[in-house]
């Protein structure tokens, strides 16, 4: 299955981690692990995974709009 989907363009490993990443996103480790049945110490590591990317998303998103922000006021 996984060789059906790589020949049509569907990356499997970003399917696979993007899994654990929404889930990690909004729970605490503990339940987490409990949900899903991860050792409670990789659930911690994917907790922190998706708050560190969470975090430089948003730092970055606040960056581009405060520049956009900073070019519309000299436009005007």
């Amino acid at each position: 299955m996984t060789q059906k989907l790589g020949r049509n363009g569907i990356p499997v490993r970003t399917s696979r981690d993007a899994a654990p990443a929404a889930l990690a996103a909004d729970r605490p480790s503990p339940v987490l692990a409990d949900v899903t049945g991860m050792h409670p110490h990789t659930a911690l590591r994917w907790v922190a995974y998706a708050r560190r990317d969470s975090a430089a998303y948003l730092a970055a998103r606040a960056e581009d709009d405060a520049e956009e922000r900073k070019e519309a006021n000299c436009r005007t």
